[in-house]
This record gives structure tokens, C-alpha cells and sequence, in this order.
């Protein structure tokens, strides 16, 4: 088994003069950092929890993850099996609950990756890779919740 460790910088930005000292008091504002990287990420929470709607919040960036790594899963896959990707997008959801006590979970996720593939003879291979890609995806490994998959490919146009 190989371990791989990862490191994220967190510092909260919502500071507005009197820290916490109610739960209207304090700005939800966050900046998100890692060493290396080029751009912050500017998180919040959602809009409905007091957040800036113009930032990422949590639950966003959870499906972030799991679409990508069903991105880079599915490459490896594609690449392995022969099957020429040309072009690849998701419109993934997600659906959480909020319990009586203010806490909640993700329930579900769903990704709907739309692939194209460079010829029709991948269509059929191709599909089937999603449920291999799912099974490599090391976030959706580890969420608690399932994460289902809708996928949809289509064929490149002759050049």
C-alpha cells in the first residue's frame, strides 16, 4: 500500500472587528491556499447559511472533487482500454439534508459526465468505463453517501 499525504492552508477572513460575539457578528469568508499553487480559492458558505453567494462554499467543492476525479479516474480508464477521449464535461449534483440540531450529510451525489470519444467504435467501451473510473475515484471512495453516474457519450465529428 502506498500512503499519500495532502496539505491545505485555511485562514477565515470574516473577522468583522468583534470575532463571534453572535451568530449574525461574523463574516462566513475564507481563504483556501495550498503551497505551489498559483490561485487562493475564496470560499464562504452557501447563501442560505449567512455566506457569499459569489464564493465557493463547502458543499461545492465536495462535488468539484468528486466530478474531477471521476474526470481523471475516467482518463486513466480510457487511456488503459484504447478509447480516445476527445472532450469531457459533468453537470454534477448533489443533495444534503439539514438535521433538527443544525448539522446535515450529503445524501446523494449524481455525476453526468457527457465524453466524446473519437470514433463510434468506442461508444459501447467507453460507456462501460464509468463503473471502472468509479470504482478508482479516491473521493467518491470516501464519502458516505452514493454517488451515482449518468453518463452520456457522443462521437467526434468528422474532421
Amino acid at each position: 500500500m502506498l500512503d499519500h499525504h495532502y496539505a491545505v492552508d485555511l485562514a477565515w477572513t470574516g473577522d468583522r472587528g468583534v470575532g463571534t460575539t453572535s451568530y449574525r457578528s461574523y463574516g462566513r469568508d475564507a481563504t483556501i491556499a495550498a503551497a505551489g499553487k498559483q490561485h487562493d480559492i475564496q470560499g464562504s458558505a452557501d447563501r442560505t447559511f449567512h455566506g457569499d453567494a459569489d464564493r465557493w462554499n463547502p458543499e461545492e467543492l465536495l462535488l468539484a472533487a468528486l466530478a474531477e476525479c471521476h474526470l481523471l479516474s475516467y482518463l486513466h480508464v480510457a487511456a488503459s482500454a484504447g478509447v480516445v477521449v476527445t472532450a469531457y464535461r459533468d453537470a454534477a449534483e448533489g443533495s444534503m439534508t439539514q438535521t433538527a440540531d443544525g448539522g446535515g450529510r450529503f445524501t446523494s451525489a449524481t455525476l453526468r459526465p457527457v465524453v466524446t470519444v473519437a470514433d463510434e467504435s468506442m461508444v459501447e467501451r467507453a460507456g462501460a468505463l464509468h463503473a471502472e473510473a468509479a470504482r478508482k475515484c479516491f473521493i467518491a471512495a470516501s464519502v458516505a453517501f452514493p454517488v451515482a453516474h449518468e453518463p452520456t457519450t457522443l462521437v467526434a465529428a468528422a474532421s
